[in-house]
């Protein structure tokens, strides 16, 4: 075949037609897990939208089952709507987004979630998504049915039309797809309880294809801190994303552009920046070549500079993390930790840990692992995140928990590992690990450590307690067998010697409840606060 009979058949390829032939890299590998990623890209866009809104979430998703696999998916959120015109590129057109350019820590990121999911559900039923809209009670909702053109990346509207809807403001997605509903530890029901624990300030109501209906209610009513918009910080520019902003930029000196294009260069900085790497401060930015920005990297590596601010990301705070843990899962021991911020690649993050220990949790299994980015559960893929490998690295042995080398411990214990971050390092565009980068892992075995020193001085207070009472027990059963004998030898009254060693024994036994206070303290404020909150397990 000649080049030009080739050349015929070359053309380009769009993002939409690549992802309909690869729909496993965005987390459609199976109907189970379709399922899942639907329901998981509409509730992280739903909560994203609330928090923006400053409106406390209350989302409502229902999963129907339509039989010969196909299930109707409905998400319905309070946030603040979205504008008509921009209703078909958001659901219809992947990489089409408000968040890949801000730096803030955000669930979504490329824009490809939620018109993913409608790309699925028209590839497995040939169905249109259908969304309805509200912005305000004052103005009229809208209602879309839609389908993407593959070929060009772009929306096909089937249907515009100006509806009756009960909502003032939000938005409601319905999708049919072809999936399959199992329970267990990778199933919507999992995940919604997930999000309930990692998100305390909202409200779920889920009602699964059995007609089951549970409701996961908030534990707080204040809303997480706003993330503040950086600028990048120079320690994580690469040389091309570096000769593009140097190619975009409006500033007319080297000096301006890097005070202006970066967080945490002043001029004094600048300076010292253009000095090491020999260039003038006064030089234009569009007559700089490429071993002009080799020199500038090489510049920037060796300037000590201010790590960046940490006003871009929220963490969910160790109290909320815990009041979260506490409503989800009954347990008698619970600790959390917040590390304060730190920097991979010049992109600021904040690791969290979580333990709950006891209850009715299983005391002869391995601990389980809940794993979160930016609020988000991560169900899949646990054996690759970093999240995984730094619970196993650390020494749990030294907490009271017996654990074999290279394994998770054992016992009745589950671990929760958040990181939030302006970008979360994931190993894959399905968002279902985190890369093992060494400062989050060195982050991740400190939170970790942290907790577990907490966990140790409840783990064997209680242990010694028991002991001492299986003591007290034993000794007790034998008295009168002790003082007969004893009378024996010593000749002494056997009532007397009973006595004496029953006095012993109280001394003994309140030496005992005082330290079994401490342990009840504990357990007595788990139970209230479980009490006051209501558990979706329990409706």
């Amino acid at each position: 075949m000649k080049a030009e009979e080739m050349s015929k058949r070359q053309r380009a390829i769009s993002v939409a037609e690549f992802f309909e032939r690869n729909r496993h890299l965005l987390g459609f590998d199976n109907k189970r897990k379709a399922l899942l990623t639907v329901v998981k890209e509409a509730v992280d866009n739903a909560l994203d939208a609330c928090e923006e809104a400053k409106v406390l979430p209350e989302i409502s998703v229902q999963i129907i089952n339509m039989e010969n696999d196909r299930f109707r998916i409905s998400i319905e959120d309070n946030g603040p709507g979205i504008v008509k015109k921009q209703i078909p590129n958001i659901f219809a057109k992947l990489l089409y987004g408000s968040k890949f350019h801000t730096m803030k820590q955000a669930r979504g990121q490329q824009g490809i979630g939620i018109s993913a999911a409608v790309l699925y559900g028209q590839l497995t039923t040939g169905r249109p998504a259908r969304i309805w809209s509200r912005t305000s009670p004052k103005k009229p909702a809208h209602y879309y049915e839609l389908h993407i053109n593959t070929q060009q990346n772009s929306p096909e509207i089937i249907k515009d039309e100006i509806v009756e809807w009960k909502k003032d403001h939000g938005v409601k997605i319905e999708l049919d797809i072809e999936a399959s509903y199992m329970r267990g530890d990778q199933s919507v029901d999992s995940y919604l309880k997930q999000t309930a624990i990692a998100n305390p300030h909202a409200t779920i109501m889920y009602t699964n294809p059995r007609a089951e209906q549970f409701v996961f209610p908030r534990a707080s009513d204040d809303l997480p801190k706003e993330p503040v918009e950086i600028k990048p910080h120079p320690y994580g520019v690469e040389i091309g994303v570096l000769a593009k902003m140097i190619k975009n930029t409006q500033a007319r000196t080297l000096q301006s552009f890097l005070t202006s294009e970066f967080s945490r260069v002043g001029a004094g900085t600048a300076k010292e920046i253009c000095d090491k790497a020999g260039l003038f401060t006064s030089m234009k930015p569009q007559d700089m070549k490429l071993p002009h920005i080799e020199k500038l990297i090489e510049g920037i590596k060796e300037t000590k500079i201010i790590a960046p601010s940490t006003d871009c990301i929220a963490p969910i705070g160790a109290e909320l993390l815990e009041k979260g843990l506490r409503k989800e899962l009954p347990a008698e021991f619970y600790c959390a930790v917040t590390r304060t911020p730190s920097v991979y690649r010049g992109i600021p993050f904040v690791v969290e840990v979580a333990l709950a220990y006891g209850g009715d949790q299983p005391g002869d299994s391995s601990a389980k692992i809940l794993r979160f980015a930016n609020r988000v559960p991560l169900l899949y893929q646990q054996s690759s995140c970093a999240s995984t490998k730094a619970v196993i690295s650390t020494n749990w042995r030294s907490y009271g928990l017996s654990q074999s080398q290279g394994s998770l411990p054992q016992g009745p214990l589950t671990v929760v590992v958040s990181l939030v971050s302006v970008w979360p390092p994931f190993t894959s565009e399905a968002k279902e690990a985190i890369a093992h980068y060494p400062e989050i892992m060195k982050e991740m075995k400190l939170a970790l450590q942290d907790a577990g020193r907490k966990l140790g001085i409840y783990v064997r207070k209680k242990k010694k307690i028991a002991d001492q009472q299986k003591r007290v027990n034993i000794f007790e059963n034998y008295i009168p067998e002790v003082a007969d004998v004893l009378s024996r030898i010593t000749g002494m009254g056997k009532e007397r010697i009973e006595h004496n060693m029953r006095s012993m024994l109280e001394k003994n036994k309140e030496y005992i409840e005082a330290h079994k206070a401490t342990v009840q303290k504990v357990e007595k404020r788990t139970k209230e606060e479980q009490i006051e909150l209501v558990s979706g397990d329990d409706l």
